[in-house]
Order: structure tokens, then C-alpha cells, then sequence
């Protein structure tokens, strides 16, 4: 027993090429997300945004008191404003580019883990996507990498890349949902994903039995494929290779912003330094191999993070599975361990929306000449090409998507969205990709709802248009869109 557990705890000798080059674009990632987050931080969540992440804050110390900072880990509880908010990005910026150059990586990657757990907590549901606790996991294993993985660590990321990818597919078999049962999935996902670009509609244009073909490719892709995870080397390489194909196909019709590309990253560590070296070139493998360290210390810091992870995770994967509730306390301990960004139940596209509903706020000042508020990514225009933002994650647009099902939490964020529109708050306008009115608010402001759909191959060659326009009335008068 003695033997296997430090055996567990040794260097991966196999990992080592995979592990130096795994922290280089993990350092790109982190940079990439966080310079997004740099752009609009403060119009989200600043002062004077559209959720101030102080006001969160002072509630939750009134009703929480002293257990607050447990619910909501973050070093903003210091300052909240829009310096601090900023000031985190950016120096999160700072350390990846000192951990893609290897410059006190640890203590880099310890440092973006903290810096970015604070600003998913500060950004509220702005920042509760997949993707965001995908990074935060990955973080803080990659803290396990730096010096070469142990085997543990790496069976720590095959478990991180079984759950997002076989939790996303049982997620869409027990939500019951017709698309997916029957096929027909794909059908309709090119057309209605949140901020669609131009492969999509490409991708739209496809025969129906290519689309249901896809749908049966994404089932096994996500119910079988993750298995061959903890199989022997050349099941590992298959898993590999048909999920990172996976990926590429969806980064060619989707925009979702980094976790295509993260997600390709996990699959590294299925692959091993017989065909990572074969990617590098061979004075710069001398080079790396000549400065890994020889020593290899055992910690006891993978242990502890993996007993939380896997205590967390595993109840989770069973509850989403068996599709039921875990016991009280051991859901609360799901809970608090989900508030440090990690042990999540990933559930990727579990239902298809069959109907594109889109949101256009317009302003006037005389309540006869209208004119729209337009969103950098979300779609518009009927003949503007609809634009990729990969690796960029534009938060508000991307939030906008979810407003006509009308949950309660995203009519109150939708609401205070208005409310600043209409005050003419210079941060939360400086979101927008153009603001009719930047001198002074309008007088009057409303908000319709359309029905969109791609054109046909010969309804473009006819107007140039990507997407044709259904009106469906104000707002308040269109029943909420389901799912």
C-alpha cells in the first residue's frame, strides 16, 4: 500500500514536455480571459455598473456577519472600486506573462488562481458560466505541474476532462429535451447558440441527415469517448483525438470564448513527451529537458487539493447522474466547496432553444424617431456578418440571450441594464458598441422583441443578408421564450 501511494505521488516521466508546455498556454489562456474581463469589469460590476459588487458586499456582511467571506471568498472585501476591480485584471495580466516565461511560476499561478476567484465572485452572474470554474480547477491543479506533474496530478486533470465532458452529455440525456432525443439538435443550435458567427450559418446550411450524424457524434463523443480517459495509452490518444476534434468544429460554428481552447489543453496531459517532443522543435526539448528539475518534490498540497476535489466532484457527478439530491450535509459541502471555483457538475447546452427571440432596446426623445442601442457581438443588423470574438467572452451581450425565458435573476440584472441606459451611465454605455444618445439619456426608451433566422443559401445571394427579422411585439407583451 506504502508503495502504490508514493508511487502515486512520483513524477510522471512521461509528462514532463506535456507539463512545461501545458503551463505556456494555460499562461495564454489567463491572459486572454483576463483582458477580456479588463475591458468591462467596471461597467458589470464596478460602482457605477450595472450589479456594483459592493452593494453584494454590505448585504451578505449585514445577514451573513463574520461567515461571509466563506460564502463569498474574494479579496475585494478590502475595496470594491472600480481601481480594484481593474487593478485586479491587470495584474493578473502581469502574472501570466511572468508564467509563460517561467518567472516564479508557482507563486504566479497561486496568485491568478486568488485574482481570478475574486473576480467570479465580483462579477455575480455575469461571470457563473462553465467556463470560468473550467479555468479556476485548472489553475489550481496547474500550481501541481510546475516542476513536473505527479501522477496523481495528472489523474486529477483526467478527471477534471471526464466530468466536463461526460457530465455535459448525461446533462442532455435526462433533461428530457425533444432536440436531443430526437436528433434534431443541430437543427436548430447554429441558429439560436448565444452570439453566433459566420460558420454557423455556413454550418446551418448543412443536409439534415450531416446535422443528426453531428448529434450522434456529440452523444458519443461525450458519453463514450470520456471512458477511454482512464484506459491504456492508445484509448487515451483516441480520447484525445476526437475531442480536440470536437473542439475544432465548434470553435468553426460557435463562439464560446476560451473553453474550446481549455479544453483542447486538458487533452494534453492524454498525450505524453514521445509526441509532445515531436512537436517541439529540437534544440528548444534539449533545452527544456536540460532545466527540468531533478528532484522532485512530493507535496502534500496535491493530496489535500484532490481529497476536496474529488469529495465534491464525485458527489456531484452521482447526483447529476442518478438525476437526484444528495444528502443535506453533503450538499452543503458540495456548495461551499463550488464558492472556491472548483468540484463543479459541468451541464453544457442540456436543453436547445428551438426559437431565436432578440432583444432590441431603442430610445427616443420624442416618442416618434427611435433608434436602437447596438451590442458589439449580439446580432442586429440584418446584413452585418456576424463577427467571432474567440477568445474574448463579452459578457453583457452574451447575457442578453438569456433575458426572454425572464427568470428572476436576469429580469432584476435586465432591469438595473435599463435603468443605467436610461440615466446615461457613461460606464455601463462605453459597454455598448454604439449609443444613439452620448450626450444626454433619451426621454423615452422601449423594448422590442424579433424573431430571428438565418437566410437560405438563395436569400442571401438575393440581399446579402445573414439573418431576416420576424417583430413580435413589445417586451411585456411577447410570452417568455421556452426553453
Amino acid at each position: 500500500m506504502r508503495v502504490a501511494w508514493n508511487r502515486l505521488l512520483e513524477r510522471d516521466e512521461n509528462q514532463q514536455l506535456t507539463g512545461w508546455l501545458f503551463l505556456k498556454l494555460l499562461a495564454l489562456i489567463y491572459f486572454a480571459a483576463l483582458f477580456s474581463l479588463s475591458l468591462q469589469i467596471n461597467g458589470l460590476v464596478g460602482p457605477g455598473g450595472i450589479l456594483p459588487f459592493q452593494e453584494l458586499l454590505d448585504n451578505a456582511e449585514r445577514s451573513l456577519g463574520a461567515s461571509a467571506w466563506l460564502r463569498l471568498p474574494t479579496l475585494f472585501w478590502v475595496d470594491a472600486g472600480d481601481n480594484a476591480l481593474l487593478g485586479a485584471t491587470l495584474l493578473g495580466m502581469l502574472f501570466s506573462v511572468l508564467l509563460f516565461f517561467n518567472i516564479r511560476p508557482r507563486v504566479s499561478l497561486l496568485l491568478l488562481f486568488l485574482l481570478y476567484l475574486s473576480l467570479f465572485h465580483a462579477g455575480q452572474i455575469f461571470m457563473s458560466f462553465q467556463w470560468d470554474y473550467l479555468l479556476m480547477e485548472t489553475g489550481l491543479l496547474a500550481l501541481f505541474v510546475v516542476g513536473g506533474p505527479s501522477r496523481l496530478a495528472i489523474f486529477m486533470f483526467h478527471w477534471l476532462l471526464f466530468r466536463l465532458r461526460f457530465l455535459s452529455g448525461m446533462s442532455k440525456l435526462i433533461s428530457g429535451d425533444p432536440s436531443w432525443s430526437g436528433m434534431a439538435a443541430l437543427n436548430y443550435y447554429f441558429e439560436t447558440q448565444p452570439l453566433p458567427h459566420a460558420g454557423a450559418w455556413y454550418a446551418h446550411q448543412l443536409p439534415e441527415w450531416m446535422l443528426k450524424a453531428g448529434v450522434g457524434l456529440t452523444f458519443f463523443a461525450e458519453l463514450v469517448v470520456p471512458f477511454f480517459i482512464f484506459l491504456p495509452r492508445r484509448f487515451r490518444l483516441f480520447a484525445a483525438g476526437v475531442t480536440i476534434l470536437i473542439q475544432l468544429l465548434i470553435i468553426a460554428t460557435s463562439n464560446h470564448n476560451f473553453i474550446n481552447l481549455l479544453t483542447i489543453l486538458l487533452c494534453l496531459f492524454l498525450l505524453d513527451d514521445r509526441i509532445v517532443g515531436r512537436l517541439l522543435p529540437t534544440r528548444l526539448r534539449q533545452r527544456i529537458e536540460g532545466n527540468l528539475e531533478t528532484h522532485h518534490r512530493k507535496s502534500i498540497g496535491i493530496v489535500a487539493v484532490s481529497a476536496v476535489i474529488l469529495s465534491a466532484s464525485v458527489a456531484g457527478a452521482i447526483s447529476l447522474s442518478l438525476n437526484t439530491r444528495m444528502p443535506e450535509p453533503l450538499h452543503r459541502w458540495m456548495s461551499q466547496v463550488s464558492h472556491f471555483g472548483v468540484g463543479n457538475v459541468y451541464h453544457i447546452f442540456p436543453t436547445m432553444q428551438t426559437e431565436r427571440q432578440e432583444i432590441v432596446i431603442e430610445g427616443s426623445d420624442d416618442s416618434i424617431n427611435w433608434y436602437p442601442y447596438l451590442f458589439h457581438y449580439k446580432p442586429h443588423e440584418l446584413d452585418r456578418r456576424p463577427p467571432v470574438n474567440i477568445p474574448h467572452q463579452p459578457r453583457l451581450d452574451w447575457m442578453i440571450w438569456f433575458v426572454p425565458p425572464r427568470s428572476r435573476e436576469n429580469l432584476y440584472w435586465f432591469d438595473r441594464f435599463l435603468q443605467s441606459l436610461w440615466q446615461g451611465n457613461p460606464q455601463v454605455t462605453a459597454l455598448l458598441r454604439h449609443n444613439p444618445f452620448p450626450r444626454k439619456p433619451p426621454r423615452y426608451m422601449r423594448v422590442l422583441v424579433y424573431r430571428y433566422r438565418f437566410t437560405s443559401v438563395e436569400e442571401r445571394r438575393m440581399t446579402g443578408n445573414w439573418w431576416k427579422a420576424e417583430y413580435l411585439g413589445q417586451f411585456h407583451e411577447v410570452a417568455p421564450r421556452r426553453p
